[in-house]
Parts: structure tokens; sequence; C-alpha cells
């Protein structure tokens, strides 16, 4: 190949590389802005709790709600707490495991009386919601696995011991499991008891020991012993001294705590379980010596029953006899009364009878006295009721006598307001002929009118006249 050739070649060749430069160097420009704006920003969920530390300028920042946020690219460090969290040690009942953030073994602990046990228990905290809490929080333990390892844990076990070095073994597996629940979470939540180390009596079952009065190596006795238990201290108000609770100070909250079912050491379990067998033994024979005891005081009953009742037959029958005698006599007795009651009724009976037709008399007298004097009394009435009518009357007479003008005048005057309104539209014609009779003289006959109007009925239809009726 000529010199000429191999110029163009390395010429495009050259062109080709300076093109390729220019495209990888764009390309790695686009990836780094896309990596600088990504690193720019962060999103935060919802249940999570973000401590964002910016080392270039010094700031720290806490966000507790979703969102998008800003931050400084390669000088920013975001970390993560969850809000809630959950502390499972041991498995709980039928040995199904919780959804925790740790698991760990059962929280071993040793009662006032030196026995041993281990409780399964599950606690639950929840973060505070105040930044200022949270930054603090964050500088003591600067990340949220070291949080839990560091204080949550070690001290939800610290508490757990302490609180059970307040009771003995017996009584934490006979019935005290809850109030020591209650103050497990009163302690974990509001601090330790002040306690004070003290000697106390208490009455508890034991093994009794073997010797040459008693040959059974589980016999049970009760007895009290000294034993040393963590006494809770009071104030002057009665309320109990607490040492400053570790959580406080970041406003941690302790939301629930659970107990499983405690597992005892063997030794205790073996007191418990023969104590249990013993008692269980006791109440047996307790119930068949109360048993026995009922039965025998039944059959004696049943004894006392028959011979009551056999008293109860002879003296039923002793009393039937009496009694029908004492029937037969008060028949009698009473048939003898009732002759008596039925003669002295006849007798009463007759009397009052004749009281009664002599009170019918006496009333029927009194009733026609009482009517003569009415009639009396009624005619007094209507003889004075008339005389004062008739002087009633007298006195309107003298006084229209006295006033007879204008007693004339006012009858004038009612009649013209009744004849005057009736008058109103009335109008009177006047006769053209009037047949009629002179005075003094002797009345017309009826020939006479009708002649008379015969007359004037001519007279009309000659001059074309009507003749009025």
């Amino acid at each position: 190949m000529d010199a000429p050739a191999i110029s163009r070649t390395e010429k495009l060749l050259s062109a080709v590389l300076n093109n390729l430069k220019k495209y990888l160097l764009a390309i790695a420009s686009s990836l780094f802005a896309v990596f600088l704006a990504m690193s720019s920003f962060f999103t935060t969920e919802l249940g999570y709790t973000y401590v964002v530390q910016d080392t270039l300028f010094g700031t720290i920042r806490v966000f507790t709600e979703p969102g998008l946020h800003f931050k400084v690219p390669f000088f920013s460090n975001v970390y993560t707490y969850n809000q809630a969290m959950t502390l499972s040690f041991g498995n709980q009942e039928s040995g199904e495991k919780i959804k925790s953030t740790r698991q760990l073994s059962e929280v071993e602990v040793q009662f006032a009386d030196t026995y041993t046990a281990r409780i399964p228990a599950t606690f639950r905290f929840r973060l505070s919601a105040d930044p200022e809490k949270i930054v603090a929080m964050h500088r003591e333990f600067r990340s949220y696995d070291n949080l839990i390892d560091s204080l949550l844990i070690k001290n939800a076990k610290n508490v757990t011991v302490v609180t059970a070095t307040q009771y003995t073994g017996e009584e934490f597996f006979q019935g005290g499991l809850n109030k020591f629940k209650v103050q497990l979470e009163d302690q974990l939540q509001n601090g330790l008891y002040e306690t004070e180390r003290q000697q106390v009596e208490v009455e508890q079952t034991d093994l009794a020991a073997v010797s040459s009065t008693n040959d059974d190596g589980d016999r049970l006795e009760r007895k009290v012993q000294l034993v040393w238990k963590n006494i809770i201290l009071q104030d002057s108000a009665g309320q109990a001294k607490r040492i400053a609770n570790p959580l406080d100070a970041y406003g941690i909250q302790v939301r629930q705590v659970t107990i499983g079912r405690p597992l005892p050491e063997k030794r205790l379990d073996e007191l418990l379980v023969k104590k249990k067998d013993l008692v269980a033994k006791r109440i047996t024979a307790i119930q068949a010596q109360e048993t026995a005891r009922a039965e025998a005081k039944t059959a004696q009953l049943e004894k006392e029953i028959e011979k009551a009742r056999a008293i109860q037959d002879a003296q039923r029958s002793k009393e039937l006899a009496i009694i029908s005698k004492q029937k037969e006599v008060e028949m009698e007795r009473q048939q003898a009364e009732l002759e008596t009651v039925r003669k002295e009724k006849e007798k009463a009976v007759a009397v009052l009878e004749k009281q009664k037709q002599l009170e019918i008399s006496v009333a029927e007298r009194d009733i026609q006295k009482a009517n003569a004097e009415a009639a009396t009394y009624a005619a007094k009435a209507i003889r004075e009721q008339g005389l004062a009518e008739a002087e009633v009357a007298k006195a309107h007479l003298l006084a229209k006598q006295a006033a007879r003008d204008i007693y004339m005048a006012e009858i004038q005057r009612d009649i013209a307001q009744v004849m005057y309104p009736a008058l109103k539209d009335v109008t009177i014609d006047m006769p053209d002929y009037y047949v009629g009779a002179d005075a003094g003289a002797s009345p017309v006959s009826s020939l006479e009118v009708f002649t008379s109007l015969g007359a004037m009925e001519q007279l009309r239809r000659s001059s074309g006249q009507t003749i009025p009726q």
C-alpha cells in the first residue's frame, strides 16, 4: 500500500477514535449526572425513622413521615431505625415463634429462695417522635442494631431478672405470675424500684428431711423459713421509690409486655409436682372421709326416720280414733246448737216482723202529717205570690194612669215602628165609584151591589174607560 493511502487510513482511524472518545465522554457524563441526581435525593417510608447526617456542613436531620427529601451527595449518611421493635425471648406457647425484630432464648432468672427458672417473654418498644431525643439516641448508639443489642435487650433482661428477686419460686408458680407481669411492665416503663435486701419469714412447702422419725423421702411438710428478699422502698407519700429509667432519656416507650409459660428448674418442678400429687391425695382422702361420715350419718338418719315414722303411725292411729269420737260429739253438739239457733231465729223473725209493721205505720203517719204541712205551706206560698203579683200589677196600672198621655204616645210609637216599614212600598188608589149606605140607613144588599156594578160596566164600555176593581 502506498504512503497516501496509509495517511488517509490513519486520519480516518484518528477521526473515529476522537468521535468515540466524545461519545464515551458524553455517556459517562450522563451516567454521572444520573448517579449524582439519584444520590441527591432519598425516600422515606411509613413506620421508619431516618437520621440524615451531613458531614460536609455538620447538620443532622430527622424524618419520621414518608416522602422525598434532598441530601448532599457523597457527604450524607442516612441511618434507618424501626419506629416499633419486638424482642422475643424464647418460644411462646405450643412452640410457635412470634415474628419479631430479635429471636432470643428465654430469660433465666433466680428467685429469692435460690430456685431458678426460664421465663419466655415478649417486649414491644416504640421510638419517640421528638427529633431531639432521636438525635440524642443516635449520638449514643450510632445504629439500629447497636440500639437493640446495647440498650433494649440488656434493659429488658435486667428488669426481668431484678423483678424475679422480689419473689420466691413457690410464690411465683403458685399464683404470682400475674403480679410479676404487672410489676415487670411498670418497672420497664417507669424505672426499677429501689429495694433493700431483707430477711422475711416465708411459709412454704418443702420435702421433709429423712430421719429416724421419717423414712418417707417424698413426704412434704409446711414450715416457715427466713428468706432474703428484695423489699420495695417507699417514700413519705407511700409511693415506691424508683431508679432512673435509661429509656426516658431517649423517649422510648414500652407498648406491650407478654409472658409465656415459665419453665422451672428440675428441683422446683419436682417439688411442685409432688406437692400437687400430695395435695390431690389429701383432697381425695378428705373427700373419702367426708363420704364415709356422710354415709354413716345417712344410715343413722334413715333409722331415725323409720323410728319416727313408726311413732308417727301409732300416734296418727290414736289421733284418728280420738278425732272420730270428737267428730261424733261435735256433730251432736252442732245439731243441738243448730236447733236452738233455728228457734231463736224464728222468734227473732216474728219480733222483727212486728217491729217492721209498727215502723211502717209510724212512717205512714209521719208522711201524711208531712204532706198536710206541705200542702198548707204551698197554699200560703201561692196566696202570698198572688198578693205580690196583684200589688205589682196595681203599681203598674197606677203608673200608667198617672202618665196616660206618655203611655199612649209610647203605644202609638210602637205601632208606627211596626206599620211604617210594612207600608213603605204600598200604594193606595181611590175608587171612581163607591156603593154604600148612609149613616143610620140599612146595609146595602148584594143585589144592589151587583146592580150597581153592572151599571158601571155598561158605563165603562160606552165611554171606553176602565173601571177599577
